[in-house]
């Protein structure tokens, strides 16, 4: 099984040279992404696609380490909310 980073590649390699991909990446990038790789990806998780342009340069953050307060309370079994509540 190829890794993150090189199904990554496999795609941006097909992009550069097929221009229709390119075009149903941008339309539909979980099909387009199947049909090259045969990998499904599975609901709840989505792929945005978004091109460079000669003015505009995108910059992938990676997810952020820091837990929100539904992650803790998620942690906590929900206790982090009772908590809050009769704190304040």
């Amino acid at each position: 099984m190829k890794t993150a980073t090189e199904l990554k590649a496999q795609i941006l390699t097909r992009v550069d040279e097929d221009s229709d991909f390119r075009a149903h990446l941008v339309a539909d990038p979980k099909a387009a992404i199947a049909d090259e790789t045969g990998m499904t990806i599975p609901e709840g998780f989505d792929v945005a696609v978004h091109e460079d342009s000669a003015n505009v340069a995108h910059l992938v953050l990676p997810p952020s380490s820091e837990l929100t307060e539904a992650d803790l309370a998620m942690a906590a079994g929900g206790a982090h909310h009772d908590l809050w509540e009769h704190s304040h």
